[in-house]
């Protein structure tokens, strides 16, 4: 009974010092800002390699469709693959752009 009544004050005394203390602290830590601009590197290099890349797949569909011979199945893989890149591309700007949007818009 006497432990039971020990834990109990403890979790009292933990849940205070955990609910009252904090404001003493920093207000931004340190691995939330690490973290934060690790994901902004990140995501600068995905802008970075996703427009050579892109322009790689159009470049590749558009050779494909050219130097098919007639071949229906290398034109539509060709259509593909320059459909794809372009919507992948797309995507990757859209999703770019929502980001600075709610950063600009937590800040």
């Amino acid at each position: 009974m006497v432990f039971k009544k020990f834990l109990f004050s403890l979790f009292i005394c933990l849940l205070l010092f955990f609910v009252f203390l904090p404001k003493s602290f920093c207000a931004y830590p340190k691995l939330i800002s690490t973290l934060n601009s690790a994901f902004e590197k990140i995501e600068s290099w995905i802008i970075t390699l996703s427009t050579p890349a892109a322009a790689i797949a159009v470049g590749t569909g558009v050779l494909m469709k050219k130097f098919s011979f007639g071949d229906e199945e290398r034109i539509r893989t060709g259509k593909r693959l320059i459909r794809g890149a372009l919507f992948s591309y797309a995507f990757i700007l859209c999703i770019d752009l929502i980001l600075s949007t709610i950063n600009s818009l937590l800040s």
